[in-house]
């Protein structure tokens, strides 16, 4: 039962977010327009959805998907697999493809996310094939002010010179508390680094296709890499990633993903092609809806006290939520209360635990028809201070609505 007080609160809330409500609307409208031009324009069929085995040769259907995913995000060239298990998986197929000894990896947005500092080998992983393990040399450039530090990114490029091969951008925040970046951000980057270095900027696009008109590939990167089972796949991949971005860039990363010589020629989709369609398609809207459940939730947890970013009238770069709660109890309730609303493992009551690749416990609230799926509703957050919630997804936004307030109600009975 929710309190008369957090649903007057809630009333309050979409009265406040109505103009939002609509600007989400119509970024959602123009870019279904803008997907719906590419499956028209490949001609999508139903015979393209079947699938193929074995080597997987001549597969149509894995071909158009190709092309539309390159064409939709501004892009030369892209593969779309479902047997990308997750957005660390494409991350490192993309920084291998594009790596060799002795080339410097440059991240421009602080430290990446938990599970990308194994791979590149900041976290002690030596002998396991981490990049440091191939010889690729890593150094960061943090933000200054809450802002992308230009100054030091000349720096960097001027101290390693040509052995700057990859400027990396995190677009979304991870588990830090540091704001996400919009494509204007993400164009002045790509800008800037190309007017100095021939490094290849490469984005960690995930959490953020379809929350603005525009990818960073529109505006410049040369390579954008996401998974499926965040934003883009709108629900319906139960599987996959996903890497676009400049010709060359692309067939580098594909030589990774199978061998050198076959790329993006094989690699059989055992018929999973529809689930992949047919999610892209529904991506934009999927992803407005959780973008509206993100501002009604910060409108909620604001007005009870607790707090969020981005405020619940900013608008968003990425499906993602902060609350900080300072402390411990304050996020493991708040996601229990997640759990609790959510459609599948409702009756589960999640708790803090050691998952792979993260340097702290992890409690993590995930109540969807597709293990580990972002765009669905979930919530999670590293049991370290200051104790920060980062809520992400919903598949509907009346869903979104109830389980918030059902979260809600659990934090004030605690």
């Amino acid at each position: 039962m929710i309190s008369e007080r957090l649903l007057k609160i809630a009333s309050e809330a979409e009265a406040a977010l109505s103009d939002i409500y609509k600007k989400i609307d119509e970024t959602s409208y123009k870019n279904t327009a803008r997907v719906l031009e590419f499956f028209r324009e490949h001609r999508v069929s139903d015979s393209m959805f079947s699938g193929t085995t074995g080597y997987g040769y001549d597969d149509i259907g894995r071909d158009t998907l190709d092309k539309v995913y390159a064409d939709v995000f501004g892009a030369e060239a892209a593969f779309v697999r479902h047997t990308i298990p997750n957005g660390t998986t494409a991350l490192t197929i993309g920084l291998f493809g594009l790596l060799r000894p002795n080339d410097v990896l440059l991240s421009v947005t602080n430290e990446p996310y938990d599970t990308l500092c194994e791979v590149i080998g900041l976290n002690g992983a030596n002998g396991d094939g981490s990049l440091a393990d191939f010889g690729v040399k890593y150094d960061q450039v943090n933000f200054k002010n809450d802002k992308i530090d230009f100054d030091g990114i000349e720096e960097k490029l001027n101290e390693y010179g040509e052995r700057v091969k990859v400027v990396f951008i995190q677009r979304s925040k991870g588990y830090l508390n540091r704001p996400t970046l919009t494509i204007d951000e993400i164009g002045e980057i790509c800008d800037f680094v190309h007017k100095r270095s021939g490094a290849y900027v490469v984005v960690d696009n995930c959490y953020g296709e379809f929350c603005e008109e525009r990818e960073p590939t529109h505006v410049g990167a040369d390579m954008i890499i996401g998974s499926l089972i965040k934003n883009p796949g709108g629900g319906i991949a139960e599987s996959g990633g996903y890497i676009a971005g400049t010709k060359r860039a692309v067939e580098l990363a594909s030589y990774r993903l199978t061998s050198v010589g076959t790329g993006c020629e094989v690699g059989a989709t055992l018929g999973q092609n529809r689930n992949l369609f047919k999610g892209f398609f529904l991506a934009p809207h999927v992803v407005a809806q959780a973008i509206k459940t993100a501002h009604f939730a910060a409108y909620v947890l604001e007005a009870l006290g607790f707090d969020v970013y981005p405020k619940y009238s900013e608008m968003r770069s990425d499906i993602i939520q902060t609350v900080k709660f300072g402390y411990a109890d304050g996020l493991i309730k708040f996601c229990q209360g997640i759990q609790a609303a959510s459609p599948v493992d409702s009756y589960v009551t999640p708790m803090p635990w050691a998952m792979p690749g993260y340097q702290d416990e992890v409690i993590m609230a995930a109540g969807a028809f597709t293990q580990g799926s972002s765009i669905e509703l979930s919530c999670d957050g590293p049991v370290r201070p200051p104790y920060t919630a980062f809520f992400q997804g919903s598949l509907t936004y009346e869903s979104g609505k109830i389980a918030i307030l059902h979260a809600a109600e659990n934090l004030i009975k605690e």
